[in-house]
């Protein structure tokens, strides 16, 4: 049987149709089952932290258990790894963090290419490193620390959580642009590397505020600059690094992303309750606290953000000669 050529057209345009229905469908029950955050560093970091704060939010919004699945290892690649074979379907999410744009250029041979097979779904934080130093060593400013450095070539050591982390990068690029030669002491994690420094093995970290604030707050540990361009509102009267050698900037970010392929439309509704988040009181006061600044925006945004940060560090790691461990 033949059919008219008008009922052929619109039997062919609802055809063509049905793909973006469902998908718009699908975007509007979604999600409809409990999803996995895939944090790959150790639990008690400033990614765990901060992918429980977002997870407990989405959770209380979209009407389903958001998850904090840890998956650590190989400086984050792992976890990142997971996601990357995880199904496009939203229920699959990743926390991400300079440490992710670092890995990029540090690792000779990854399993996947983390700009080409993931999707930006929104930034959740971005804050500063500080430089701070065990009670110990004399100095009381940036400009001190150089010349007691300087005094003492390879005598001090400089904690990080890892080869490869943000606070070991930012420590590199330190060292470049001031001149200074320090012993680059990684730790498995930021909790060893606080209790040494606290306790005196090491002399010297660029961490993250979400894990030093307490301590420099209870007078543990001194903080002599920030990394950021400006100043910090949780550490006001603490100057920048950029104060004192020109130009030196660093800081640490976090956001979510999504496996490639990921539905557009369920990116979209991420992204939009992500961001609703960020403008909460409550949460804006807890990222405010920790020394940090919402980082929202759209999807493009954050890929953008995730594009310039990898060709930043990637120059860095290539400079110092920094290799995987």
């Amino acid at each position: 049987m033949k059919l008219p050529r008008r009922n052929f057209l619109h039997l062919a345009a609802g055809a063509a149709a049905l793909p973006a229905a469902s998908r718009i469908a699908w975007a509007q029950t979604y999600p409809a089952r409990p999803v996995r955050i895939i944090v790959p560093i150790a639990p008690g970091g400033a990614s765990d932290i901060l992918g429980r704060l977002i997870g407990q939010w989405l959770s209380e919004r979209l009407g389903q258990p958001f998850i904090i699945d840890n998956r650590p290892g190989a400086g984050g690649n792992i976890g990142t790894e997971t996601v990357v074979r995880a199904p496009p379907d939203g229920y699959t999410l990743l926390m991400v963090g300079t440490f992710s744009a670092i890995n990029a250029t540090l690792y000779d041979k990854l399993n996947f290419n983390f700009i080409r097979d993931t999707a930006p779904v929104a930034g959740v934080l971005r804050g500063p490193y500080v430089a701070v130093v065990n009670p110990s060593v004399p100095a009381k400013s940036v400009t001190e620390f150089i010349a007691y450095a300087k005094a003492n070539p390879r005598k001090l050591n400089m904690a990080s959580a890892g080869t490869g982390t943000g606070g070991h990068i930012a420590g590199e690029l330190f060292k470049m642009m001031a001149g200074v030669d320090l012993i680059h002491v990684p730790y498995r994690g930021g909790g060893p590397a606080f209790n040494d420094l606290i306790a005196g093995q090491v002399q010297v970290m660029f961490a993250t505020t979400v894990g030093s604030i307490g301590y420099i707050r209870a007078g543990r540990l001194r903080a002599l600059a920030v990394t950021t361009a400006t100043r910090s509102d949780a550490l006001p009267d603490i100057p920048t690094v950029g104060e004192f050698v020109l130009d030196y900037e660093a800081s640490n970010w976090f956001g979510v992303c999504a496996p490639k392929a990921t539905p557009a439309e369920i990116v979209e509704k991420l992204n939009k309750e992500i961001n609703a988040g960020l403008a909460d009181p409550k949460i804006k006061t807890r990222l405010a606290d920790v020394g940090g600044t919402a980082l929202s925006g759209s999807p493009a945004d954050f890929g953008r953000l995730i594009a310039e940060e990898t060709e930043k560090w990637s120059k860095v790691v290539k400079f110092a000669g920094i290799k995987a461990e």
